[in-house]
């Protein structure tokens, strides 16, 4: 059996006084995966947050995920956390997908700052990796443009519901525009964008969010 694990981390920034301990600028606070089978369906979903060893949540983390002290002060380390998480994955072939390699990077200097060895599974994980933003730019004829999650989702049509910068909430929109990506050959566009976007001298000037969808709905 073939699964897709979609991953969304997210972290929060570590205090430089402990530069010398841990020499990494994130701590992960919370772990968010969609779990898709063969046909590319979401059939299970994970979520965890996880307590920072050596980082804070400090005010711009908080409004960004909506993630609390208090909801990390009993929450697992990170170590424990990663324990778990990989006993929730699935046995046979798993093809981890994230959007962007932050979050493969994000696993692998952590592990390496606090001196965990990955176990066998964790590892094919690791070594089964894929870039869904590499994939969509790629989708987009534009190799030379890093997209936000954001403007992919409102590009491709795909309806999202949730809290942007929660774990699970992204992990499950990256999971949706994944799959939409692995169906059609030629990716369909959302109309309004898509006309800007085959519009040369408008495409490298547009940064699109809701707001600017909405207003080129109305014209």
């Amino acid at each position: 059996m073939k699964y897709y694990l979609v991953i969304d981390l997210e972290m929060c920034k570590v205090n430089k006084l402990y530069k010398q301990t841990y020499n990494h600028t994130q701590e992960t606070i919370q772990i968010g995966a969609a779990l898709l089978n063969e046909e590319l369906e979401v059939i299970d979903k994970y979520s965890r947050f996880v307590k920072p060893k050596y980082g804070d949540v400090d005010n711009f983390i908080k409004n960004l995920t909506n993630i609390s002290r208090k909801e990390l002060s009993d929450a697992p380390s990170f170590e424990e956390a990663l324990k778990e998480f990989t006993e929730w994955i699935p046995d046979g072939e798993v093809i981890a997908v994230s959007w962007s390699t932050s979050d493969y990077n994000q696993f692998v200097y952590e592990m390496e700052g606090k001196g965990i060895t990955p176990d066998a599974k964790f590892q094919n994980l690791l070594d089964n990796w894929v870039d869904c933003q590499a994939q969509f730019s790629e989708k987009m004829n534009r190799q030379d443009k890093n997209y936000s999650l954001e403007e992919a989702l409102i590009a491709s049509d795909v309806s999202v519901e949730g809290r942007a910068h929660d774990g699970l909430v992204d992990a499950v929109n990256t999971a949706l525009l994944f799959a939409k990506m692995q169906k059609e050959d030629e990716l369909k566009l959302n109309p309004y964008y898509s006309k800007a976007h085959n519009n040369p001298e408008e495409d490298d000037h547009l940064t699109f969010n809701l707001g600017d969808l909405l207003k080129n709905a109305m014209k």
